[in-house]
């Protein structure tokens, strides 16, 4: 192996050794841990450590890096305290994550590092959004994401390299190339020669290097980082190296030639870059041997202290708290003297229909935040599938009101990657139903990243839904539900053009993720008064709309407008109708309420019966409000089918048309 120091003085070059030695020397005290049983579980680095250390080196310590589970270098490069990283490996509560992550799963905004998720690609577009926050700051800044070559193969690696690359983003994407995808060898995972060949089809520049020349790697990253911050463009690096170990330790390498091995522990890169500097006199072996003694003693020393620290108290108060990020005092203190909890009659002005609600929540909130980007295919000169930005990239120009890519994953990613940086985004799904492309990115890096190491994810997520508008299977599903069993998200569903305004702002301003439900059949179809200056509807709080007597509705988003029209239609009966607003939190407090009003309950909802909300708030009401009720809890549902087409199949769908018969039912008790 040839190594190059060019400029590199000789205290240089003992310091990228060191950093190189440290991770190899802890790993192999956690292999002997790993067998003792004291650790659970642990994915080794041995022979990648170059790529981790070098690169890490060549960057400026206040630029994120997105790392893996072998990049131990990353964590112990940027200084990081190795007693609060044996506890993190142990599962402790002093330890980066307070017990609630595994090995290399967790953050650290102080060190400028991001969590992975175990889903790998995700995390590649995170750093779109770290890029993206930079160049909308005019910082001279990169930011780096590594992938496995395995990883090359998810559909999340083309995303966040196509968006990187069409928004022109400062990122370096460093791929790992070990052979191995656990036990799947390379040759069954791509066909192009290169893994870095792919550079090209994104119109990027990208180079294949030996990832066991730690010089090499430094040099490399240095020099890309240059180059990507003077040409504001992404750029592909290609690491070739080879895992000593197995995918992790219970794995094995048995599946792995023995030849491979023979041939890859000639290029060590610890031992390989001992040997160029003890041949330049740069070290003396005696000197070698004093640094390993010295990190073997600071190893030992804080292991011990790992090992001293407290055993594990479950607290389930504070494990329920920490899911959601706390708003700051300053914005708490705004939110309070802007909230509306009801409609104020507005007199002088004409009523607006529910668009212009969003539009105007959307308009106020990119004055009020100059740091919020808005997202979305289509959404700036055409104004999106709805027009509900028409005119907004002539106000606040392109830079924060972005057409983005058909890539929902990476879309969702690069929002989450500007919360790193606190931007603040909102990202509009052309349909709820095309979510399902940034499920992922929801589910398991938004909802959980706030509970794993602290970081809140300010994002907005606007969900046109429902049907109604005879749309078909692919354009009108209710999906609320599926997000309302994640701890971590928040899910709001406005029904009134007040609610529409209030809840969006509300959401906009909650550091937390947000699912924002808005009926595509509300848009143009009501309107109503609401205030012209900014304000906000409580996250969390349900809304009796109207009074009544005989029989409890409690609804959301069309479902109440259904209950309205059935009550006109039927002046003899009573209706109580309560909107929940907020789907995650429930208003247990409100819910109860509405039960004890009339004792007879129908939980209604546009969405198909089974498994959606309505269950969550009967089987609540059944164990909570028992002694309320003076009939069995009932649904009204949409029927447990995809949605229609044809528009009588999909009117015959709809809850709407079993309403009458579920209230007479409920009525005859």
């Amino acid at each position: 192996m040839n190594f190059f120091r060019k400029e590199l003085s000789n205290d240089e070059l003992i310091y990228i050794y060191r950093n190189l030695l440290l991770p190899r020397m802890i790993e192999e005290k956690m292999l002997v841990l790993l067998r003792q049983g004291r650790i659970s579980k642990w994915f080794s680095g041995i022979g990648q450590e170059a790529i981790a250390v070098g690169s890490t080196l060549a960057l400026q310590k206040n630029e994120w890096i997105m790392p893996l589970h072998r990049n131990l270098g990353v964590f112990t490069s940027r200084q990081m305290s190795l007693q609060k990283l044996f506890m993190q490996w142990q599962g402790n509560k002093d330890g980066y994550s307070k017990g609630r992550e595994r090995s290399f799963h967790f953050g650290s905004k102080a060190h400028h590092i991001c969590g992975m998720i175990s889903h790998l690609g995700p995390q590649l577009a995170l750093a779109d959004g770290v890029a993206l926050a930079h160049q909308l700051r005019k910082e001279q800044k990169v930011s780096l994401a590594y992938s496995g070559d395995g990883g090359t193969s998810e559909g999340d690696f083309h995303e966040a390299l196509n968006i990187a690359a069409v928004w022109d983003l400062p990122v370096i994407f460093l791929i790992e190339n070990n052979g191995y995808g656990l036990s799947t060898p390379v040759s069954e995972q791509y066909r192009c020669q290169n893994l870095v060949d792919k550079a090209r089809g994104y119109g990027m520049e990208g180079v294949r290097i030996n990832g066991n020349n730690v010089l090499e790697v430094y040099d490399t990253i240095k020099g890309v980082r240059e180059y990507c911050i003077r040409n504001r463009k992404p750029y592909l690096v290609e690491c070739m190296t080879f895992r000593m170990r197995g995918h992790e330790e219970a794995s094995g390498t048995k599946y792995v030639p023995q030849e491979l091995f023979k041939k890859w522990v000639q290029q060590d890169p610890v031992r390989s870059f001992e040997q160029y500097l003890l041949a330049e006199k740069v070290l003396t072996q005696t000197e070698i041997t004093n640094i390993r003694n010295g990190f073997k003693d600071y190893i030992e020393e804080e292991l011990q202290h790992a090992f001293d620290a407290q055993p594990m108290i479950p607290d389930t108060a504070e494990e329920l708290r920490d899911v959601y990020a706390k708003q700051s005092v300053i914005h708490s203190q705004w939110s309070l003297a802007n909230r509306v909890d009801e409609p104020e009659p507005v007199t002088d002005e004409p009523a607006k229909r529910f668009i212009d609600a969003i539009t105007e929540a959307l308009k106020q909130s990119m004055e009020k935040h100059t740091h919020l980007v808005l997202m979305g295919q289509d959404i700036a000169e055409y104004g999106g599938a709805f027009k509900i930005t028409e005119g907004f990239v002539e106000q606040f120009g392109k830079e924060r009101v972005r057409n983005t890519p058909l890539c929902e994953s990476a879309v969702i990613g690069t929002a989450l990657g500007l919360s790193l940086e606190a931007f603040k985004s909102v990202v509009e799904m052309q349909f709820a139903d095309f979510v399902t492309m940034g499920f992922n990115q929801i589910v398991n890096n938004l909802a959980k990243i706030y509970y794993r190491w602290g970081q809140p994810a300010d994002v907005v997520i606007r969900m046109p839904t429902g049907g109604g508008v005879g749309a078909g299977p692919f354009h009108s599903q209710s999906n609320e539900a599926w997000f309302t069993h994640v701890p971590g998200l928040k899910v709001v569903y406005p029904s009134s053009p007040h609610d529409a305004k209030g809840l969006l702002i509300a959401a906009i301003n909650d550091p937390n993720p947000v699912l924002y439900f808005e009926h595509k059949a509300l848009y143009r179809s009501i309107s109503g008064h609401f205030p012209g200056q900014p304000y906000e509807v409580e996250i969390g709080k349900a809304r009796v709309v109207q009074q009544g007597e005989d029989i409890t509705v409690i609804s959301y988003g069309m479902g109440v407008h259904w209950t309205l029209h059935y009550q006109q239609q039927h002046p003899e009966i009573s209706l109580h109708l309560l909107d929940l607003r907020t789907l995650l939190p429930l208003d247990y407090e409100a819910i109860r309420k509405a039960v004890k009003q009339t004792g007879k309950v129908l939980i209604l909802h546009e969405d198909t019966l089974t498994g959606g909300i309505g269950a969550e708030v009967a089987a609540w009401v059944g164990e909570h409000c028992y002694e309320l009720l003076d009939a069995p809890v009932m649904r009204c549902a949409s029927l447990d089918t995809p949605v229609p087409f044809n528009t009588e199949l999909e009117k015959n769908f709809m809850a709407e048309s079993r309403l009458d018969e579920c209230i007479k039912k409920l009525e005859a008790y």
